[in-house]
């Protein structure tokens, strides 16, 4: 292969023949099967030890059969949704494929290329056996605080190697009983080992959790029952999704939209996402996109077939939790070598920044053939920031992170929302009270930002401003994008607030930055988070005067953004 041959990416193949499945009792199903991956969500949580997996969310559990197809996934993260099948196919094959696996098995994979991640997003999988043969997967996908990478969270690695400890597909459990070595291995490459190694037995926890209630649900139903449900499940996922795509005319839509930097360098990355509409067919092609990166923006193919599921899901699926009849409908096409389909070793620790990115590029293409099905540009980031050091008073190593919320764009219809982003819809930051009681900072405003949304018809959500002030002495990383390109508006909407930070030291030095690597900052510091706002829909001339004055009244707007944006309500 070339790093000019495009490549076709499609869901595992549908099986067309009528299945005969009661469709009261393929609701059954679906639902245990649903109840089942909630299992291991409230398993993990329940379990694990940092605030990034039991507060943020910040992982995915989901079940699949025997054909590495997605049986149902619990709300957590979106953007994992579309990788944990290259998790399980490539840690199964790393181990030497699936005859060598045993009842009780629990296989350990983080390379970057198979699970669409950085490294610290660890993949555990676990084959689920009823009479000796495999009738399908639990998985689990979450990030672990640090394993070893140059610094607990990086924006400026050169290649994968900088990135983490990668384990390429090995046996944690082994029949049923851990592999010490291994497990050594994993403790021994980090810096805060004792939240490691709880995450990792947490995970341990739930996987089981969730294999156990796949065998239960399988059992209650037998065989002669269960399959054809799950193949009706899927022929129904297909139908639900295919039928939104038969309202977009069909044709060629083309979505613009562009990155900060990489990380290393200081150019701007503009790029290009193409959609081609047929019928009830949609193709999302990303092989015109620039190559990939010297920075670790680069993107891996797994999440950028999951940025294209999670973008198509969340308009096609009604809200339904997924399966993989929802992903038979959508083709993705990627050019190896590039942004969104990196060879190793090019470095893809920020691989989710131009995910996120691309989300909003498939919706301004969508925009393109039906501007009121999709809503403007949200802030476009989760503005991720990690901290670390070693507290003062025990000398004891410590870590933690989070992403934050932006204004959402508004839509015909309703204005914008603050949320996190789509692809982390069901994830969120820590309590203010967890923050300060864990972490040395104290939070001393949090607050909806004036002024930051983009004017309309429909207004755009309005960002936050964070202002924290360390107490002790501290490392940050953050990773922001969007803080040079205002998000846009549609159909004569305005344009919002970018995003941004910046530290005021304490002898009054100032620095505004967006990606940065283990800043120190003394105590005393104090850090501003100004998250994005959400584009406007439709022309502020046209928005109600009632409105503008609620707003007003609320303090979203001021009396001179009114002026400037809402004359007519003035």
């Amino acid at each position: 292969m070339t790093a000019a041959d495009p490549v076709i990416h499609r869901a595992a193949s549908a099986k067309s023949e009528d299945t005969g499945a009661d469709p009261i009792t393929t609701e059954v199903v679906r639902h245990a099967l649903n109840s089942a991956a909630n299992q291991m969500k409230q398993t993990l949580i329940r379990t694990s030890f940092s605030p990034i997996i039991y507060e943020v969310l910040d992982f995915a559990v989901a079940l699949y059969d025997r054909d590495v197809r997605l049986l149902s996934q619990a709300p957590s993260l979106p953007m994992f949704m579309g990788t944990l099948d290259f998790c399980i196919r490539e840690a199964v094959a790393g181990v030497g494929g699936d005859e060598v696996l045993s009842d009780g098995d629990i296989l350990l994979y983080n390379w970057p290329y198979g699970t669409g991640s950085h490294p610290q997003d660890v993949a555990m999988v676990m084959p689920v056996f009823e009479q000796d043969e495999i009738i399908g997967y639990s998985a689990i996908k979450g990030h672990w605080l640090d394993i070893g990478a140059k610094d607990v969270y990086c924006t400026d690695t050169i290649d994968v190697f900088q990135e983490g400890t990668v384990f390429p597909g090995v046996k944690l459990v082994s029949q049923g009983d851990i592999v010490r070595d291994i497990y050594r291995l994993v403790v021994a490459n980090s810096r805060i080992p004792k939240m490691v190694e709880g995450d990792m037995n947490a995970t341990i926890v739930a996987i089981r959790a969730g294999a156990a209630a796949l065998r239960r649900v399988y059992g209650r139903f037998g065989a002669g029952t269960f399959w054809p449900c799950v193949e009706e499940m899927y022929n129904h996922g297909e139908r639900v999704v295919r039928t939104y795509f038969e309202t977009i005319p069909d044709g060629r839509y083309v979505g613009r939209g562009a990155l900060d930097n990489n990380g290393i360098d200081d150019d701007e990355i503009p790029f290009e996402i193409v959609m081609e509409v047929e019928g009830s067919n949609v193709r999302l092609d990303f092989s015109g996109a620039p190559e990939q990166q010297r920075g670790p923006v680069n993107c891996p193919v797994p999440s950028t077939l999951s940025a294209s599921r999670v973008a198509i899901s969340m308009l096609a699926g009604f809200g339904e939790p997924p399966n993989e009849g929802m992903f038979r409908a959508l083709e993705v096409v990627t050019r190896p070598g590039t942004l969104f389909h990196p060879l190793s070793p090019a470095p893809c620790y920020l691989y989710g920044w131009p995910a996120l990115q691309g989300i909003e590029v498939i919706y301004n293409a969508v925009a393109k053939a039906v501007p009121d099905a999709v809503p403007a540009c949200s802030g476009g980031c989760i503005l991720g920031v990690s901290y670390s050091g070693w507290r003062e008073k025990t000398g004891e190593p410590w870590a933690d992170g989070a992403p934050h919320p932006t204004g959402q764009g508004a839509w015909k219809g309703g204005d914008g929302g603050t949320m996190l982003h789509i692809s982390e819809s069901a994830t969120r930051f820590a309590p203010l009270e967890v923050w300060e009681q864990r972490d040395p900072w104290i939070t001393e405003r949090m607050e909806l930002a004036q002024d930051s949304c983009g004017a309309g018809t429909w207004r755009g959500g309005p960002g936050i401003d964070f202002e924290f002030r360390f107490t002790e002495e501290i490392n940050m990383t953050a990773a922001i994008e969007r803080a040079r390109n205002a998000p846009w508006g549609l159909c004569g909407g305005g344009e919002a607030r970018p995003n941004g930070a910046s530290v005021v030291y304490p002898d009054g030095r100032r620095r505004d930055f967006s990606k940065v690597t283990r800043l120190p900052l003394p105590a005393g510091t104090v850090f501003t988070l100004r998250t994005g706002g959400g584009g406007g829909y439709g022309p502020p001339s046209d928005r109600p005067v009632e409105r503008v004055l609620e707003d007003l009244k609320d303090g979203y707007i001021s009396e001179a953004f009114a002026k400037k944006h809402y004359p007519h309500a003035l």
